[in-house]
C-alpha cells in the first residue's frame, strides 16, 4: 500500500466514524435523510468515489439505506448490526446506554459460560498458569483501575480462546466493549471488599477449569459477569 493510498483510506475511515457517531448518538434520527452527496462531498472535501465507499461501509453496518430518487436514509435501530466490532466501538465512543449495556451482559451470559465449560475440557497446564498470572495482576496491591481493567479483559478473552471454538473467539469485541463500558461507569479497585470479591470470583473460574469441572467453571464465570452488572446498576441508582 502506497502512502497516498494509506492516507486516503485513513481519511475515509475518519469520515465513516464521524457520520456513524452522528447517527449512533441520535444527532441524525432514525428515518431522517443524510445531506445530499454534493453537500457531503463539499463538507468533507472528498470525491464522489470516496463518498460512495464511505456510504457503502455505513450501509453494510446497517446504519443507512440509499434509495434512488429518495436519498440516503438512516435505518431504524432495530436493523443495526450490533455485533459488528466497529458498531460496538461507536456506541462506546458515544456513551453506551445502560439498557444496551444490560443487553450486552445478557449476550455474555449466553456464551461465556459455554466457553468456560469448554475451556475446562481443553485447557493445558500452561493455560492454567496463564490464567493464574492474570488474576495475580488483578489482585496486585498497586493495581490501578486501568491495570485491573486490562487484566480483567485479558482474562475473559483468554477463556474465549481456550474454549477452542472460533465463534467464541470472534466475540472478543463484544466482551471488550462490555467491559470497557462497565469500567467507565464503575470499578471495584477503589473498594477493597469489592476488589477482593471480584478477584476471588475470577480465581474460582481458574480453579474449576484447572480440575476440569465444566459446570463449576460455567457457574463461576456467570458470577463474574453478574457482579459487574450489579456494580453498574448500583452506580446508576437502579
Amino acid at each position: 500500500m502506497t502512502r497516498r493510498t494509506a492516507l486516503k483510506r485513513s481519511h475515509q475511515e475518519e469520515i465513516v466514524r464521524e457520520l456513524a457517531h452522528e447517527i449512533v448518538s441520535g444527532r441524525r434520527p432514525e428515518g431522517s435523510l443524510l445531506p445530499s452527496d454534493a453537500e457531503l462531498m463539499a463538507r468533507f472535501g472528498v470525491s464522489r468515489t470516496v463518498l460512495r465507499e464511505t456510504l457503502k461501509t455505513l450501509a453494510a453496518k446497517g446504519l443507512i439505506q440509499p434509495k434512488t430518487r429518495v436519498g440516503t436514509r438512516v435505518v431504524e435501530r432495530a436493523s443495526w448490526n450490533l455485533l459488528d466490532p466497529d458498531m460496538l466501538r461507536w456506541h462506546l465512543d458515544c456513551g453506551i446506554g445502560l439498557d444496551l449495556l444490560s443487553h450486552l451482559s445478557d449476550v455474555r451470559l449466553a456464551f461465556e459460560p459455554a466457553a468456560a465449560s469448554l475451556a475446562a475440557q481443553r485447557r493445558s497446564e500452561a493455560d492454567i498458569v496463564l490464567l493464574h498470572d492474570i488474576v495475580d495482576r488483578m489482585e496486585a496491591l498497586d493495581a490501578s483501575p486501568e491495570i485491573f481493567a486490562a487484566a480483567d479483559l485479558d482474562f475473559h478473552l483468554a477463556i474465549a480462546r481456550l474454549s477452542g471454538n472460533p465463534f467464541f473467539r470472534t466475540a472478543s469485541a463484544l466482551i471488550e466493549v462490555a467491559l470497557a463500558a462497565t469500567f467507565a461507569i464503575t470499578t471495584p479497585v477503589n473498594n477493597p471488599v469489592a476488589k477482593a470479591a471480584s478477584c476471588a470470583a475470577h480465581r474460582r473460574v481458574v480453579m474449576a477449569i484447572a480440575v476440569g469441572d465444566s459446570e463449576a467453571a460455567a457457574d463461576s464465570i456467570v458470577e463474574t459477569i453478574r457482579s459487574g452488572a450489579a456494580r453498574v446498576a448500583a452506580a446508576a441508582g437502579r
